[in-house]
């Protein structure tokens, strides 16, 4: 019976969400909800396929939560996606052509509720003022409402199933966005004309398809797709834009080029790669070296209280990290911070790129030896202790039995862990955004920071002042994606060694 639940939870989910992605034009999503049921139902609505029903699971979290986006990041990375290039040609098009809306005397004017959907997408509600018939028109067109359809009161819109009405301050508030949205119609567009009133106008510009061109129906002047860096838009014989809204569109490695000509990004690239590999190598061999220190410490049998102590060591780990983070920024302030009052130094740990890097290890040190502690903690106890007896029946002291059996042996299961934690600390952006913002900075570079590594590098060209670039930025993520696998490729390789240890 739960077997049948669940399968069934697994259909209904499926068919439920069919409508609204085939409404979206969603066909691969909704092509891949449906193979994942149908995965479901071959494996679990029998007795067979036992292997299967173990391994189904895993691989559909594989697939669906790591290979599914990183396949949808190289797919962005060959685009222009980014802020200006969020729509389609044709929405762009729809857009140059129904801003180019120019009132008539004879105009029908109609009055304005304005609403939003559940996704923040403007609808506008309209009574026409001669007929008192009701509409709905987003940027995809107009519809009649019918009266069960919304709530008509004092000749305005005021209520429609699944919107959310926005007062007048709401509407003053939304003013630069509704600017750009009208609402297409047969004879030109609907726009807004003061908080609640909008207008039926025409355009004066025509986009014939044929020939990809849009026409000023007043100058007769053609406006023809031109590629302008690696962006397109409309523009006249002589480069003069139309507009400047552009649209998605494949570069093809264009992104890629970029990122490897451009002398903006490539200034600080091998300083900041550098930078990186010794953050992340050093976090890991600080963080190991202390929690595997006191883990052995603390393993001793003749140490009271080991239970207590344990508890205390583990509460950097129990705080959440970017509090933490926040905290010992405070420490670090040169002329109130807790560091410089209580040693009595006057150390500028956040304005000196030197002292600005020490601070970011010591803070990674503090918030990662826990997590090391308890590592080595379950791996010493896992070691048996006749070997160490051995050892010492043999006449090996203390450092000379850890460093021959303890530490191998403990290498042995660590080994994968340390990789792991050097390709987090690879791309730990968290620590030095909360803490340096990759500073500090030289005037005659503002980009690339002191403390910056490869990853906060690329979200500031990417997101910075230039605006949101989610191409350029997919591009940059899948290129440290593949280094930062080569690396761990490289420890693995060379942790082969361990697997000899017996």
């Amino acid at each position: 019976m739960i077997r049948i639940l669940c399968l069934g939870i697994a259909v209904g989910t499926a068919a439920a969400l069919t409508p609204g992605l085939a409404a979206g034009r969603h066909f691969v999503v909704l092509a891949v909800a449906w193979i994942v049921v149908a995965v479901l139902l071959v494996t679990y609505a029998t007795r067979r396929a036992l292997v299967a029903k173990y391994l189904v699971p895993g691989t559909l979290l594989l697939v669906l939560f790591t290979v599914a986006p990183v396949l949808a990041t190289v797919q962005m990375s060959t685009t222009n996606y980014g802020d200006g290039t969020r729509s389609t040609k044709e929405q762009t098009v729809a857009r140059i052509v129904a801003n180019s809306v120019v009132q008539a005397p004879d105009s029908p004017t109609f009055n304005l509720s304005v609403a939003t959907t559940s996704d923040g997408e403007f609808m506008f509600f309209l009574v026409d003022r001669a007929t008192n018939h009701a509409y709905a028109g987003n940027e995809q067109g107009l519809k009649e409402l019918s009266q069960e359809a919304a709530t008509v009161t004092k000749g305005f819109v005021t209520a429609a199933p699944g919107y959310t009405f926005l007062t007048p301050a709401q509407v003053n508030e939304a003013g630069p966005r509704l600017k750009e949205f009208a609402v297409p119609t047969a004879d030109g567009a609907i726009r807004q004309r003061g908080l609640r009133e909008a207008f039926e106008g025409r355009t004066t510009l025509r986009y014939e398809k044929p020939a990809d061109t849009i026409v000023d129906q007043r100058t007769q002047t053609r406006y023809t797709v031109q590629r302008q860096g690696d962006r397109e838009y409309f523009a006249d014989s002589t480069g003069q834009r139309l507009s400047e809204q552009s649209w998605r569109a494949s570069v093809g490695l264009e992104n890629y080029r970029r990122a490897f000509t451009d002398s903006r990004i490539l200034g600080g690239f091998l300083r900041i790669f550098g930078w990186t590999v010794v953050f992340a190598a050093g976090s890991v061999l600080l963080t190991f070296a202390v929690g595997l220190a006191l883990a052995v410490m603390l393993n001793d049998p003749r140490v009271r209280g080991q239970k207590w102590y344990r508890s205390i060591l583990l509460l950097p780990y129990a705080i959440p990290g970017f509090i933490s983070i926040l905290v010992w920024s405070g420490f670090f302030n040169q002329e109130f911070g807790l560091i410089n009052s209580l040693t009595g130094l006057h150390v500028d740990w956040l304005g000196d790129p030197f002292w600005a890097k020490a601070a970011l290890l010591l803070l990674n040190l503090w918030l990662g030896f826990p997590y090391m502690f308890l590592v080595a903690t379950g791996a010493l106890q896992a070691i048996p202790g006749e070997l160490k007896e051995a050892a010492t029946i043999d006449g090996a002291g203390g450092f000379t039995a850890f460093r021959k059996i303890t530490l191998p042996l403990l290498l042995v299961a660590v080994g994968p862990i340390l990789v792991a934690s050097f390709a987090f600390n690879f791309n730990n952006f968290n620590v030095v955004e909360l803490l340096t913002h990759g500073g500090p900075f030289t005037p005659d570079n503002p980009d690339a920071g002191a403390t910056d590594i490869l990853i906060s590098y690329t979200v500031r060209l990417a997101f910075g002042a230039g605006g949101a670039q989610f191409g350029f930025a997919a591009a940059i993520a899948t290129l440290l994606f593949v280094i930062t696998g080569v690396l761990a490729a490289a420890q693995f390789r060379a942790t082969r060694s361990l697997e000899e240890v017996h």
